[in-house]
């Protein structure tokens, strides 16, 4: 009982020392551009989760800007940040950021999007596996037929990542012949209205010659969605990620097969939680769930991996089980008779 209650005292010792060291810190969050539904959603767990540590949030927005972010950056680092975490606009062009960090002794998360560095952490959801999950769902929708395929920003390695999972899983229908890859495009900045132009180009092209369309998330699918409607085609496959409440809607009416669900929550309060403790002194090998994951180039980097879950007009229940949406906003304008979910 001695032992015990030492043993306790000296892990109480612990736990108030760390409190007392996080009240201290300040974290900086540099968002590529504020504009997206989710990123608020992260912003919030981010939030709570230093706020529980007694942690101050700084951020600032880049606003779709690469050059802006780089100066956002140094704002931040003058500003005090204790540790950084990025959601980069641009991973190509952010490294002249991560340099006036380390110069600084400051720790980086590369928050949901790859920055090529071993010296930052990534934290992210498996996103090849995301990809994988969209393709499954439309080609479990239509096993056959002219596919298009709608792909992220080309500055964001996630846009790469689910292009590479979506090709895993339609690969063996595309040498049976099942099915065509009639076009695809990028999306600069996974902006909804570029991917809507983008689709529009591409229905004018193939006059409206098109069965199915992987989108690589809810906001370019809810562009190629805006775009088929207007050809009086909606309701044809369409995937989609993040679980944003306008496509867990667009589920529940018929008009996108699958959002790819990424609890958020659960993001946000893991990096705000390793972000205090890298800049607590905790190395990147220390955080728990990490592992050692090789880049396309080969780099080594410390990251860790959160599951995402493919939700359909058969799982709704889930997100509504968990509180990311009521069921009043999942169910508008939605025949109840036929959603399961919304009677």
């Amino acid at each position: 009982m001695k032992k015990f209650v030492m043993a306790s005292a000296a892990v109480l010792s612990m736990c108030v020392a760390s409190n007392a060291l996080a009240a201290d810190l300040v974290v900086g969050v540099s968002w590529s551009n504020f504009q997206e539904e989710r990123w608020k959603t992260d912003e919030a767990a981010i939030k709570s989760a230093l706020e529980a540590m007694g942690a101050e949030y700084i951020s600032a927005d880049a606003q779709a800007s690469s050059s802006k972010q780089l100066s956002d950056i140094e704002s931040l680092i003058s500003r005090g940040a204790n540790a950084l975490i990025i959601l980069a606009q641009d991973a190509s062009a952010v490294g002249p950021a991560i340099d006036a960090a380390t110069d600084e002794g400051i720790p980086v998360v590369a928050y949901d999007r790859l920055i090529e560095d071993s010296r930052a952490f990534y934290l992210t959801f498996d996103n090849v596996e995301v990809g994988r999950m969209q393709a499954r769902a439309v080609l479990a929708a239509q096993p056959k037929g002219r596919y298009v395929m709608i792909k992220g920003s080309p500055t964001d390695p996630n846009a790469d990542f689910l292009r590479g999972g979506q090709q895993e899983i339609l690969q063996s229908a595309i040498d049976a012949g099942d099915i065509t890859i009639v076009d695809e495009a990028y999306t600069d900045g996974w902006v909804p209205a570029n991917a809507q132009r983008n689709m529009e180009q591409i229905l004018t092209a193939n006059d409206n010659g098109v069965d199915a369309v992987v989108a690589s998330n809810d906001g370019t699918a809810g562009g190629v969605v805006a775009a088929l409607t207007a050809q009086g085609m909606e309701g044809l496959p369409v995937s989609g990620q993040d679980g944003d409440h306008a496509a867990l809607n667009r589920v529940a009416l018929g008009t996108q097969t699958v959002s790819v669900w990424k609890d958020a929550r659960e993001l946000g309060k893991a990096a705000g939680q390793i972000a205090a403790a890298l800049a607590g002194g905790a190395s990147n090998a220390d955080i728990e769930g990490s592992a050692i994951w090789t880049s396309p180039s080969g780099t080594a980097i410390s990251a860790r991996f959160l599951a995402p879950v493919p939700i359909t007009a058969e799982n709704l229940n889930v997100v509504i089980d968990a509180g990311w949406i009521s069921k009043e906003a999942l169910c508008v304008g939605v025949d109840a008779e036929k959603v399961a979910v919304c009677k």
